[in-house]
């Protein structure tokens, strides 16, 4: 059953990317140094596991990465479907290659939103299909890092 990783106060600053998986393209997010906000990175063209793994790891090196967040595509009942297993089996490949955990983000919808932006802009539909993937990773970034702002403020209520 998938589970959200809850981060302690330390982890909720950290630099942190996210990650749209596809199996033609993955969207790359990361998140600004105050861990507030999530900006599209760039699509990685995916060409195998060990060209990915090592395009991610070169990313997470050069961003100084701590936490790598990866879209979850919860059905919207929030049960587990097929695509989940293929996320599941990425992040089990990827966690072979990389050495900073990795959480997962329910993604529901977010490629659907990504879409929306992109048509309400007018953009063209080649240019779309290019940038779609990043900016669907950015919202699956900029939805975790708002869930852990709430609980990291909910946590100092209550202990006041």
């Amino acid at each position: 059953m998938y589970q959200r990783r809850i981060l302690n106060e330390e982890e909720a600053d950290m630099r942190i990317m996210g990650i749209d998986y596809g199996e033609r393209r993955i969207g790359v997010a990361i998140c600004d140094e105050l861990g507030i906000a999530a900006h599209a990175l760039r699509v990685i063209e995916h060409k195998g596991m060990p060209q990915v793994a090592a395009e991610i790891s070169k990313l997470l090196e050069d961003h100084q990465v701590e936490v790598l967040v990866v879209g979850f595509p919860l059905l919207l009942s929030g049960e587990e479907g097929r695509q989940c297993q293929k996320v599941n089996d990425f992040i089990a490949e990827l966690s072979k290659t990389v050495s900073v955990p990795i959480v997962k983000e329910d993604e529901t919808c977010t490629t659907s939103f990504a879409q929306e932006i992109l048509s309400t802009l007018e953009t063209k539909r080649n240019k779309r299909r290019k940038v779609v993937d990043k900016i669907a990773a950015a919202a699956i970034l900029q939805s975790y890092l708002d869930r852990i702002h709430r609980e990291k403020q909910k946590s100092e209520l209550e202990c006041t």
